[in-house]
């Protein structure tokens, strides 16, 4: 019988098998992880009515979006997000 790394009623198929170290707190690798926690924000973002938006920009413009949302204490998303609210309206 194979395993799915991901398959959450299997994990303990192998539990004879002693491993050194740090016992595992999620039965699925890092990668699983990522993408179940990924599709998880998505869903949150999702339900607050927020979009994605995907730009480039040049190194200079990008530091000086990193050291003003520093000086606001605010996220480098947020600051956009006013950036553009305050063009717009």
């Amino acid at each position: 019988m194979a395993k799915e790394s991901f398959d959450r009623i299997t994990h303990d198929l192998f539990a004879d098998e002693v491993r050194i170290g740090r016992p595992k707190s999620s039965p699925h690798s890092r990668q699983v992880q990522l993408k179940i926690n990924k599709q998880k924000q998505t869903q949150r973002d999702k339900q607050k009515g927020l979009q994605r938006i995907e730009l480039k920009v040049d190194k200079q413009l990008f530091e000086t979006l990193n050291e003003l949302s520093k000086k606001q204490n605010i996220s480098r998303g947020e600051l956009i997000n006013q950036l553009l609210h305050a063009q717009i309206n």
